[in-house]
């Protein structure tokens, strides 16, 4: 139960982590696709 407890309590301290860096990268993957699709016919 001990290790169990500790490898939540890891996880659980990894998870924000991974859930803020996929949410930075989805937030520029989506930017960067609309700045493309809108920002490229302007500049062309």
């Amino acid at each position: 139960m001990t290790r169990r407890i500790s490898k939540y309590k890891r996880f659980m301290m990894m998870n924000p982590i991974v859930q803020f860096f996929k949410f930075i990268f989805l937030s520029l993957k989506v930017l960067v696709i609309v700045a493309g699709g809108h920002g490229g016919t302007r500049k062309a």
